[in-house]
């Protein structure tokens, strides 16, 4: 299991990207939570085998149909299960 923190930004905010992350996650296995931030980027923690996560962050290089992904930073973090994929509020 493989476990990355996400840091999106460009137009991806009010693109359904929150939304249409859930049913990739979903397809694809991949457990974690994805959110909103004040600063306009959209920030998640993921976690799944290695090749659904790698098809995830591919996925998030461009998004939705509406959304303008300008920039994705990928950190790895400690192997962390969730449950499921949620979509957070924001803080």
């Amino acid at each position: 299991m493989e476990t990355v923190h996400l840091l999106i930004s460009g137009k991806v905010q009010g693109v359904f990207f929150r939304e249409s992350a859930k049913k990739i996650a979903q397809n694809l296995n991949i457990t974690g939570w994805i959110k909103n931030r004040e600063d306009a980027k959209v920030e998640a923690v993921i976690s799944g085998n290695e090749d659904a996560v790698n098809d995830f962050i591919s996925w998030t290089k461009s998004g939705p149909e509406r959304a303008s992904v300008d920039e994705v930073i990928i950190q790895k973090k400690p192997a962390t299960p969730f449950e499921s994929f949620e979509i957070k509020k924001r803080n």
